[in-house]
């Protein structure tokens, strides 16, 4: 069916968006998975090219467009070349959100203009080594005597997306430990903070140019005027309203995943031979590709509706928790069949289903992971 969730201006930053990665990241993401990081210069040419911050207010340098059909096209033309080291999407589909619309005009100065420009770079911090998916469960505090103009923030948090080049970390920390999610809050810290330090670049399975590091605070000076919201305890309350925004992110780059590795599998079989046959001519070859191009349309079709509904500011968490859960489940069933159909060539890394296959599995578990999207779901039944 016709995909007709794109107008003309959408169209026409995706030949640009395109050109910016043939030309910048494609020739050299390679090296950087071996390095596990993507240099800080990449961040500030996307800035140039007017990659980040669409929502932000043209006064403080963005477009001024809520509309999340620009986001998606910049996460497709990632997902595509497989740039899965690229943390443009953390940056704009996640925290963008909270640094739009929950920062008061003094911090709107200070943080807007480099978030644009590419000149900061953002991560959010929710994730502990005792506390994932749990969010009332985080142990770091933030501390602020009567009176005071700071708080004293203290904790670790792991796995966390741009960790190394992060400039503007955004924590969720409880403020007041004895009120559940009532006491929590979230405070920016900022690079060059005394007892703000990074512990490990995380060796992961897949994303292997992707920063993910481990954060550690030791009784960090936050000042007041670092806070989102005007009073302490609103953090859950944001962090809820923002996350259906995330796992959308999340399913439009695990559909992406599974069409550039569908697409690639079909061409593949289109050459490949095995017993003197072309391998599509067999039945069983046919019958797998029909299955996963059925179910990735089906798919692409129900996440296009979701982005409308965001922008329509209709997308509820029950929505958003089916687009995530489902595509990534399906996204990983594609990758190991896809692999599988490749047969020996599909292990070996010079083909790129074998890194779209590693890449993928983190896929149902960050962002809230399979079992949490339903139970989200299976709440909303009223049992």
């Amino acid at each position: 069916m016709r995909r007709d969730l794109f107008e003309e201006e959408h169209l026409l930053f995706r030949e640009s968006v395109r050109e910016f990665m043939t030309r910048e990241i494609t020739p050299h993401h390679a090296e950087w998975e071996k390095q596990g990081i993507v240099p800080r210069d990449v961040w500030k040419h996307a800035g140039e090219m007017g990659m980040f911050g669409f929502s932000v207010p043209e006064e403080y340098g963005g477009a001024g467009i809520t509309d999340f059909r620009y986001n998606v096209v910049i996460v497709e033309e990632i997902i595509r070349i497989g740039a899965t080291g690229l943390g443009f999407g953390l940056h704009n589909d996640i925290v963008a959100p909270y640094l739009v619309h929950l920062t008061d005009d003094e911090q709107k100065r200070r943080w807007l203009p480099g978030f644009v420009t590419g000149e900061l770079i953002t991560a959010i911090a929710m994730t502990e080594p005792a506390a994932g998916s749990d969010l009332q469960g985080i142990r770091a505090t933030a501390t602020r005597a009567e009176g005071s103009d700071h708080y004293v923030l203290n904790g670790q948090k792991t796995f966390i997306t741009n960790g190394i080049n992060a400039d503007l970390v955004v924590v969720a920390a409880k403020t007041d430990p004895g009120a559940g999610a009532r006491g929590i809050t979230l405070l920016v810290a900022e690079r060059g903070m005394d007892g703000f330090t990074r512990g490990r670049n995380l060796e992961k399975i897949g994303m292997h140019a992707q920063d993910t590091a481990e954060l550690f605070f030791h009784d960090v000076r936050v000042p007041v005027a670092n806070r989102l919201g005007d009073a302490d305890g609103q953090g859950f309350v944001q962090l809820m309203r923002n996350l259906p925004q995330e796992r959308l992110s999340i399913a439009v780059a695990a559909v992406a995943a599974a069409e550039s590795a569908l697409e690639a599998t079909i061409e593949y079989c289109r050459s490949r031979t095995a017993f003197g046959r072309n391998l599509g001519s067999f039945q069983n070859t046919r019958f797998v590709l029909a299955e996963l191009a059925t179910e990735v349309e089906i798919a692409r079709h129900y996440v296009d509706k979701c982005v409308l509904a965001l922008n329509a500011g209709e997308l509820d968490a029950v929505d958003a928790a089916k687009a995530k859960w489902w595509t990534t489940e399906l996204q990983n069933k594609v990758m190991d069949r896809c692999l599988q159909l490749h047969g020996g060539y599909g292990y070996m890394l010079e083909y790129p289903v074998a890194k779209a296959w590693q890449d993928s599995r983190v896929q149902t578990i960050y962002g809230g992971s399979t079992e949490i999207m339903k139970e989200i779901i299976g709440r909303s039944f009223g049992f």
